[in-house]
């Protein structure tokens, strides 16, 4: 499989992959996801919560009040099992669901500091693991792990992940 296009240093390269390679790259990627989750796997134990809860309390702290249809879109789950999450997280004191302003149907989601601390304990312990990968790889594959992450993503994906790096904190 070839492919062409712009290189590191932005001449034109080409870049032959065979399947051996593919197939140790999609492998890396099992491996490291597990890595990267293992941490907070081990956080969440604690709160008999998965992995739905943490990806629930990553994206209602990076966008305070985000509703539950936008976070319906960005998890790409079904409302019965965001809804589950939600539940747990809302009984036990981590999320506030607030009703809307203008739209009293929408219901708006945020973190309560009991929320906050546990969502700032998992994603400390993956900015730890991802700096420790970051300065080991150094700059320039820092670069190209989020070129080619950002061509793995399906357009509406690129676009909801462009919207929160380009406009969150």
């Amino acid at each position: 499989m070839a492919e062409g296009g712009p290189g590191p240093a932005g001449g034109e390269s080409l870049l032959f992959l065979t399947d051996e390679q593919l197939r140790k790259g999609i492998e890396a990627m099992f491996f490291a996801y597990r890595g990267f989750t293992a941490d907070p796997d081990r956080i969440l134990e604690n709160y008999a919560y998965g992995r739905a809860h943490h990806r629930a309390l990553h994206f209602i702290h990076r966008s305070p009040g985000t509703t539950v249809n936008n976070l319906l879109a960005i998890l790409g789950v079904t409302k019965q099992s965001l809804n589950r999450v939600l539940r747990t997280l809302i009984e036990d004191g981590l999320v506030e669901s607030r009703v809307g302003r203008r739209d009293k149907r929408e219901r708006h989601l945020y973190l309560t500091e009991q929320g906050a601390a546990l969502e700032r304990e998992l994603s400390e312990a993956q900015r730890a693991r991802m700096r420790a990968a970051y300065r080991a790889a150094g700059p320039a594959a820092v670069a190209g792990f989020r070129q080619v992450l950002e061509a793995m993503m399906e357009p509406e994906m690129r676009r909801q992940y462009m919207a929160l790096r380009d406009g969150g904190s």
